[in-house]
């Protein structure tokens, strides 16, 4: 598979991972940063939360991580939380926002 090919199932992957209180998906959402899929075909993401406090960290965390390792032909996921920069609104998609009413 092309390395192009990957990252775009990456991506939809991640975005069929939800906050349980929020009806978007983590992608659209803003809180993927970075996602780099190496020569080795392990990947690197970058992700934060809502809140540094959300109570559902762990199972997103976890969602995301199994998802993209289930994807043939990745090796292994590297997931970074990171809080800078910190996450506002504004780094929503704007499905997102109509999604949730902001617009």
């Amino acid at each position: 598979m092309e390395k192009i090919e990957l990252e775009e199932k990456i991506v939809e992957m991640i975005k069929t991972v939800y906050d349980p209180e929020i009806p978007v998906n983590v992608y659209d959402l803003g809180l993927v940063y970075r996602i780099e899929l190496n020569d080795d075909f392990s990947v690197d993401i970058d992700m934060t939360l809502t809140a540094p406090n959300c109570p559902a960290a762990d199972f997103l965390m976890e969602d995301v991580k199994m998802k993209v390792e289930s994807i043939e032909g990745i090796t292994k996921v590297n997931l970074n939380l990171v809080f800078e920069p910190e996450w506002t609104q504004d780094l929503m998609t704007e499905e997102a926002k109509l999604e949730l009413g902001l617009l």
